[in-house]
């Protein structure tokens, strides 16, 4: 097979990773928030709850050779990104409103699309930073953001963005040299502790009908992030960022299905654009 042939391959499957991993996340999130509202339990709880069960869960089919890596302090810097940007994130929802909020964070792929081109020496070209534009106005489109107020607390839910971004792309560099698998059972085990001390203040403690909201949500988080971990493998950081728009409207149509909630914007015109954005960078790239 030529380079070509690679290429292409990665052009193709490296999206569909991407989407895939969106779609599952979407199933976390509200496996997560039907653990919130309709058992009551504690949002650190239930992330403790969700992450030890994804851990255990994926250990035994990752392997003992997924284990094997010669980048220990990538692996430590990439999860201290993410663990500040779930501070940051959580700390803004406190003082931002939800829409705005969700609006804003679509900011990340933008900051991964650039930080792409400057510290990973991926080529930006003008597709590729016209798609993951089009991927955001679709998104504030569905969400609608200016009917609140604007303030500086809004810094919040950026500064979350920047975080994962920088967690995204050092995800990208990782994968030039560990697995999917590797990838994956890293973040796990390290967040697993460090949702423990953010959970001890809250207890523990699980009903017994939450279990399988728990477990559903564990599962579809090991998931998310094997396919996650994949797509970054495959293909460039900065191509696969307008596919990640892809999350949202999906995240927001589960809310439709399973509790009724809509946002105040065009959902299916905001979608539209995000969809089109995607396959025309799809169409482009391959």
């Amino acid at each position: 097979m030529t380079s070509i042939d690679l290429k292409r391959n990665g052009a193709v499957a490296g999206p569909l990773l991407m989407i895939a991993a969106g779609a599952l996340f979407a199933g976390a999130n509200t496996a997560v928030q039907a653990a919130g509202m309709t058992f009551g339990m504690a949002p650190a709880t239930t992330a403790f709850w969700q992450y030890a069960v994804a851990l255990a869960l994926a250990a035994p089919m990752l392997g003992w050779s997924s284990w094997r890596t010669r980048q220990p302090g990538w692996h430590i810097l990439r999860v201290g990104f993410a663990v500040i940007g779930v501070q940051m994130w959580v700390a803004g929802l406190a003082v931002v409103p939800i829409w705005q909020a969700i609006a804003l964070i679509l900011s990340s792929p933008l900051f991964v699309t650039l930080g792409a081109a400057f510290f990973l020496g991926e080529c930006l070209t003008w597709q590729r930073a016209g798609a993951v534009f089009a991927g955001a106005a679709g998104g504030v489109i569905i969400l609608a953001p200016w009917t609140d107020s604007f303030s500086l607390n809004a810094l919040l839910p950026v500064g979350a963005a920047a975080f994962w971004a920088a967690s995204s792309l050092v995800t990208k560099h990782l994968a030039e040299r560990d697995s999917a698998a590797t990838l994956t059972l890293y973040l796990l085990v390290m967040l697993v502790p460090l949702n423990a001390g953010f959970a001890a203040g809250a207890g523990f403690a699980i009903s017994g009908q939450a279990v399988w909201v728990v477990t559903l949500a564990g599962l579809l988080t090991a998931l998310a992030q094997y396919a996650l971990a994949g797509a970054y493998r495959l293909t460039d950081a900065a191509y696969l960022q307008p596919f990640d728009h892809v999350k949202l409207p999906l995240n927001v149509l589960a809310g439709i299905v399973v509790f009724g909630f809509a946002p105040p914007g065009l959902m299916w015109l905001g979608a539209s654009i995000i969809f089109a954005a995607c396959a025309w960078i799809w169409q482009d790239e391959t």
